[in-house]
């Protein structure tokens, strides 16, 4: 480990142990300013002049502590963040610490209430010097896409269920959408994934899927229905004829994409297709 320069809000710190108190260790960084670690986190190894690894952020009074939590988001990060509580200037959230983070109100798109679950992204409030959060995430996100295109595979955050689908943040810094027709298996909000760029638009928002187009995505549907043959004694009642939303719920997969794998499979002499449902040759 290195020792940090300096001491840093909202990020892990490096520091040093220069002296113990009745309230807790004083761990300085290199400039020498120092921060409290409280005595409910020091431990028998955290002697003078070792290095620990602490989060730093501000205790009820606003000044600067350090923890050896690591909170669910740290500055600049983003989590799905339960409400623990609410006041007339804002609501706080579970991220994982001792102090929950308030989200004030201007900084919530709706009302808050106890027990439900908001996507959040921890930030630093100018006014007062400390971290706060905020759910209005369109004013982060990035509008100029670069570095990306079309079919490239991406790493995604799922952020929000809306009407059109889901909303994700891509590669940490764009908003993204995976359409309802795209998804075929459970999406959780706050689940991260892998994902696949469809369409990137001239506003920076990106139009993802979470399949790769073209032959190999055909080829993947085929092995998946001849795998779930495999598995259930080699016949399923299902056809060309078969419901879509019983496709996707069964086969996890458009019937456009299950119709594709079944001619495919067919085809290959590995499958035969009647009006009581799918069977496996050999």
């Amino acid at each position: 480990m290195t020792l940090s320069p300096h001491l840093e809000l909202g990020h892990i710190n490096t520091l040093r142990v220069d002296r113990q108190t009745p309230h807790g260790l004083f761990l300085m960084a290199e400039d020498t300013n120092d921060v409290l670690l409280p005595q409910a986190y020091v431990t028998e190894d955290m002697v003078e002049d070792t290095l620990i690894e602490v989060f730093l952020y501000t205790d009820s009074e606003d000044r600067l502590i350090a923890t050896t939590k690591t909170p669910k988001a740290m500055l600049d990060g983003f989590a799905l963040m339960e409400v623990v509580d609410v006041a007339p200037f804002g609501a706080f959230m579970d991220w994982g610490l001792l102090k929950d983070l308030l989200v004030p109100n201007m900084l919530q798109k709706t009302p808050f209430h106890i027990g439900e679950k908001r996507f959040i992204k921890v930030v630093y409030d100018e006014r007062t010097h400390r971290l706060v959060g905020s759910e209005k995430l369109g004013d982060f996100f990035q509008r100029r896409v670069q570095g990306l295109k079309k079919d490239q595979k991406v790493e995604i955050l799922i952020i929000a269920k809306t009407p059109l689908g889901y909303k994700c943040i891509v590669e940490g810094k764009y908003e993204g959408l995976i359409y309802h027709n795209e998804i075929f298996e459970n999406i959780e909000l706050g689940a991260s994934k892998k994902a696949f760029i469809k369409t990137i638009r001239r506003d920076g928002n990106i139009d993802l899927s979470l399949r790769k187009s073209g032959a190999k995505n055909s080829a993947s549907a085929s092995e998946k229905v001849l795998a779930l043959l495999k598995e259930n004694n080699g016949i399923m009642p299902y056809n060309y004829k078969s419901d879509a939303e019983l496709i996707k719920e069964t086969f996890g997969m458009s019937k456009k994409d299950f119709k594709r794998s079944l001619t495919t499979l067919q085809d290959a002499n590995k499958i035969e297709i009647k009006d009581t449902g799918i069977y496996l040759k050999g």
